[in-house]
C-alpha cells in the first residue's frame, strides 16, 4: 500500500517522473505541474490500486494553490513517484466531499 508520507517525500526531493499522459491531460484541463505538487503535499489518499501494472498507483484527493479541488493519480516505482493523471473531480460522480464515488444510477 501506498503512503501519503512517501508520496510527499517524493514531492520533496522532486523525484517525479512525469507520463506522456499526464501531460497532456493538464494542458487540456488548464491545470499545471505546480497545481499538482500542492495537490499531492496537502492531500489524502482516497483508494488504492495495488493491482495496477507497472506499479501499484493511488488516487489522492488534494487541492491547488487556490483551494480548488484536484483528484491526483499516481504511483512509486524505480525510486520515482509516477504521475499518470489529474483532474477536478465531478460532482455528479463524486460525493460531496469527493471522497467517494457516488453509486451509478440504474
Amino acid at each position: 500500500m501506498i503512503d501519503i508520507s512517501d508520496i510527499r517525500k517524493f514531492c520533496e526531493n522532486n523525484a517525479l517522473r512525469w507520463t506522456n499522459h499526464a501531460l497532456l491531460r493538464l494542458v487540456k484541463r488548464s491545470l499545471n505541474t505546480d497545481d499538482v505538487v500542492h495537490a499531492l503535499m496537502n492531500g489524502v489518499i482516497i483508494e488504492q490500486y495495488p493491482n495496477d501494472y507497472p506499479y501499484p498507483s493511488c488516487l489522492v484527493l488534494g487541492s491547488d494553490e487556490k483551494s480548488q479541488t484536484l483528484h491526483v493519480v499516481c504511483a512509486i516505482g524505480d525510486m520515482e513517484l509516477w504521475l499518470i493523471t489529474a483532474y477536478r473531480p465531478n460532482v455528479n460522480e463524486w460525493s460531496y466531499d469527493f471522497k467517494s464515488r457516488r453509486e451509478a444510477s440504474k
